[in-house]
């Protein structure tokens, strides 16, 4: 592997243990806005919050555009066999090229109406926070483009086993 490529691979891996935290701390700040909005309904003692409800689905929003930068990464992502298993890596790395070239064209589009989306969303603030949206709606072209990364990470594997000069053991 060259050094161009190690550092490429080492600062993927970098940026991708950091979605893994993010995630998890998105996970856990979610919990609290949630477990006031619960105990403000079920109990009198604390006073209802408005904006509980809208500060968790923010952060349900950034959870799931995180969890599919991840699930793209580990290719944990949804998958539906069409056709049946090929019988050479060849072939395999061929059907996962074709994917992975699918993947990209949504990750593109992502990308495109995305920052449309977040200009969109630079001229608006939530009702009840105050938040302004673009926080919000930014995640959807950042999710585009690291996934157009990660999958030409991924392009770049497919073409190498199609040519024959890698394995699947250096993915």
């Amino acid at each position: 592997m060259t050094t161009i490529a190690k550092v490429t691979r080492s600062s993927l891996d970098l940026y991708f243990r950091l979605l893994k935290v993010l995630l998890t701390l998105l996970m856990l700040l979610m919990i609290v806005p949630v477990l006031l909005q619960i105990l403000s309904r079920y109990s009198g003692i604390i006073p209802r919050y408005i904006w509980t409800e809208e500060i968790a689905r923010f952060c349900f929003v950034w959870i799931i555009m995180i969890g599919s930068m991840i699930a793209v990464r580990e290719e944990s992502h949804f998958q539906v066999d069409l056709l049946p298993q090929p019988e050479t890596d060849r072939q395999a790395a061929f059907g996962n090229l074709i994917v992975h070239v699918g993947m990209m064209l949504v990750a593109v589009v992502f990308v495109v109406y995305g920052f449309e989306f977040a200009e969109f969303g630079f001229r608006q603030q939530s009702e009840m926070s105050g938040i302004n949206m673009l926080s919000i709606y930014v995640a959807f072209p950042l999710a585009g483009v690291t996934w157009a990364v990660f999958l030409l990470e991924r392009i770049v594997v497919d073409v190498k086993r199609i040519s024959g000069r890698s394995r699947d053991s250096e993915t």
